[in-house]
């Protein structure tokens, strides 16, 4: 599927396999069971350790290595990298070989350098482990508005007179929340206003109580419904399903209750990629 601008090549079932893969920026987010494409991303950003989310690392490292892939980098959890350091210095003995992979921690706060204008965030998703979300984000150039009636000639005159003519700015492109609670809404700008936001929903209606929703750590549509204002995104992905619904549920239950300004702005992560419209 392409969602403001775009390509996205995606697989999230709560509980069985989360990998939001973006080709176009060779990056993925979350690895899951390292689905086959997902061996060509140069780039993970991995949100936390639980296994749907992270079982593949070493698979990661080992296929890229055969098909003689330069080293993946994974931006990991500050509280996770000594152990995954660990996990792979284990896979190692046992899989005798090198399992080549940059792990570089990272939190809330840190600005990662990613090359062509690009950054990420990291922030904190409240979940019932360790958690972070992140934000990627461009950087552009523009010329001040005050000056933008002026001609080319008379843009250049003042920039060789040492006038500064342009300023950078930065705008939230896409953000992923990974594993959370709903109230990331209100704690973080980059969620609210990324142009793509890709949130987990992973329950849908009474079957899982709003209550056990957030004992388990995940969002529960019900608190997403609430917090639909708080939403400015020009698109939203929803994603992690529980597989207790069937993708016609979820697609009917998000049709029946979403509200008219969010609806027209989200799309189900589902096997057939179906639209709310």
């Amino acid at each position: 599927m392409r969602l403001c601008g775009y390509l996205i090549d995606a697989i999230s079932v709560g509980g069985i396999e989360t990998c939001i893969q973006f080709p176009e920026l060779d990056l993925a987010f979350d690895i899951g069971r390292c689905p086959h494409s997902a061996v060509k991303r140069k780039r993970i950003f991995l949100t936390h350790t639980h296994m749907d989310h992270a079982g593949g690392i070493a698979y990661h490292a080992a296929t890229r290595d055969l098909v003689k892939a330069p080293k993946p980098t994974w931006y990991v959890p500050n509280e996770n990298a000594a152990d995954l350091e660990a996990l792979l210095e284990v896979w190692r003995r046992l899989d005798k070989s090198d399992l080549p992979a940059r792990l570089l921690p990272c939190g809330p706060g840190d600005v990662l350098e990613l090359g062509g204008g690009w950054l990420a965030r990291p922030f904190r998703s409240p979940h019932r482990v360790a958690c972070q979300g992140y934000a990627l984000c461009r950087r552009y150039t523009h010329l001040l508005p005050a000056l933008s009636g002026l001609s080319e000639p008379e843009v250049r005159a003042r920039r060789l007179a040492g006038e500064v003519v342009t300023e950078t700015v930065e705008r939230v492109e896409i953000a992923f929340t990974g594993d959370t609670l709903p109230e990331v809404i209100e704690r973080e700008e980059l969620v609210r206003t990324a142009r793509l936001l890709v949130m987990e929903c992973t329950f849908l209606d009474d079957r899982v109580p709003v209550e056990k929703a957030r004992g388990s750590g995940h969002v529960h549509l019900d608190e997403l419904v609430q917090r639909a204002d708080l939403l400015q995104n020009e698109h939203i992905l929803l994603t992690h399903f529980s597989a207790r619904y069937s993708p016609e549920q979820v697609t009917q239950t998000l049709k029946r209750r979403l509200p008219e300004s969010l609806r027209d702005r989200v799309t189900p992560l589902l096997s057939g990629h179906d639209s709310l419209r």
